[in-house]
């Protein structure tokens, strides 16, 4: 086995079969590198939930009502009624954590 080069990137004599044959001088020194344990966390776009919470929190309570009133199965309104509840939760909770001062 080979020594590993200065830069850490595997050597020809480190990789497996397939990256032997896709790269037979060793890992390019373009090829990003992630850090140890694979791909950084995912992190969440707190601002758009929170407005496409708002949004469809304010649709679904308009749909709802409009729907009341006209000639549709009580199923409909009730189902959009559903919706508004779960866009209410879902608007508390990240707002809650824009609070707290998590990013995004």
């Amino acid at each position: 086995m080979s020594t590993s080069s200065p830069d850490d990137r595997p050597g020809p004599d480190d990789l497996t079969e397939y990256e032997r044959e896709d790269f037979p001088g060793g890992i390019p020194a373009s090829a990003r590198t992630l850090p140890e344990g694979g791909a950084a966390a995912a992190r969440s776009a707190l601002t758009l939930r929170l407005v496409l919470a708002a949004f469809g929190l304010v649709l679904c309570t308009v749909l709802g009502v409009l729907a009341l009133g006209a000639d549709v199965p009580v199923v409909i309104p009730v189902a959009l009624f559903v919706l508004a509840a779960v866009a209410l939760v879902d608007l508390v909770v990240v707002a809650r954590r824009k609070l707290r001062g998590e990013p995004g």
